[in-house]
């Protein structure tokens, strides 16, 4: 079993690179916060994959916080981009 999720923990982390590309390369902006959320995910799927390799629980931790600020990183960039200022 522990094979498989390293597979999947690879496949991740070069899906990650794929977004870290379209994030620094993509045409319009629309399309950097779409592969920034997608970013975000697989950091997340990444460190399930690695407490559960591990057993340590703390990194689910890791990941919830992650997501967390990626969410309001997303919602303020959104306000940002359909120009309304952020207290609106």
């Amino acid at each position: 079993m522990n094979t498989w999720l390293e597979i999947l923990l690879y496949v991740q982390i070069a899906l990650s690179g794929v977004c870290l590309y379209r994030i620094i390369r993509g045409p319009t902006i629309p399309d950097r916060m779409v592969a920034i959320d997608i970013f975000g995910i697989l950091v997340v799927g990444v460190c399930a994959i690695i407490s559960i390799l591990t057993g340590k629980k703390f990194i689910v931790d890791i990941g919830i916080a992650w997501i967390i600020l990626s969410f309001i990183g997303t919602l303020t960039l959104a306000k940002y981009l359909s120009g309304k200022k952020l207290n609106e």
